[in-house]
C-alpha cells in the first residue's frame, strides 16, 4: 500500500469535519444515534462515488469517530459554551441546524482533542464556507468559535 502524503492526510482529515457535521446535522434531524449515522458515514460516503461520477474524498475514519462520539458526550458543555459565544438574544436553539452541528463538531475538537485550537477554528470556517458560500456566517463562525476556544483552551493564545 502506499504511503499517503503530508496534503492527503490534510485534505482527509478535513474530508471528515465536514462530514461530522453532516452526520451531526443528521443526527439531531433524524433522531438517529451515533453508532447508526456513523456505520451509514463509513459504508456509503467516505469514498463513495456521486451520480454525477465524482469520487467524494476519503475521510479520516478516527477522526471523524472522535469528533462524532465526543460531540454527543460533551453536547451540553458545548452547547453551553456555544451560548456564551453567541449573543445574548440568539441561544443556540435558535441558530441555523446546520450552523449547531459545525459548532458541536468544532467544539468536540476544542475540548475533547490535541487539535491546536487555531487549526480547529480555520478548518471550521473553511467548513462553514462550503456551507454558505456566499453568507457572512464564515465571519460568524469564526468570531464564535474564537470564543469558544478562548474559553476551552486559554493556554494556546
Amino acid at each position: 500500500m502506499s504511503e499517503i502524503s503530508g496534503n492527503q492526510k490534510r485534505k482527509m482529515k478535513s474530508a471528515s469535519r465536514l462530514y461530522a457535521v453532516q452526520a451531526l446535522f443528521q443526527m439531531e434531524a433524524s433522531s438517529q444515534p451515533v453508532d447508526d449515522v456513523r456505520r451509514e458515514f463509513l459504508e456509503h460516503r467516505f469514498g463513495a462515488v456521486t451520480p454525477e461520477g465524482d469520487e467524494m474524498l476519503d475521510g479520516d475514519i478516527a477522526l471523524f469517530s472522535k469528533v462524532i462520539e465526543e460531540a454527543v458526550n460533551w453536547q451540553a458543555r458545548i452547547d453551553q459554551m456555544t451560548d456564551r459565544a453567541l449573543v445574548a438574544k440568539w441561544p443556540i436553539a435558535r441558530i441555523d441546524p446546520t450552523l449547531r452541528a459545525l459548532f458541536r463538531a468544532a467544539g468536540a475538537e476544542l475540548v475533547a482533542t490535541d487539535t491546536p485550537p487555531k487549526v480547529a477554528i480555520v478548518e471550521y470556517v473553511d467548513v462553514a464556507r462550503a456551507f454558505f458560500p456566499d453568507g457572512r456566517e464564515p465571519k460568524f463562525v469564526n468570531a464564535v468559535l474564537d470564543h469558544m476556544a478562548r474559553e476551552a483552551r486559554p493556554e494556546a493564545f
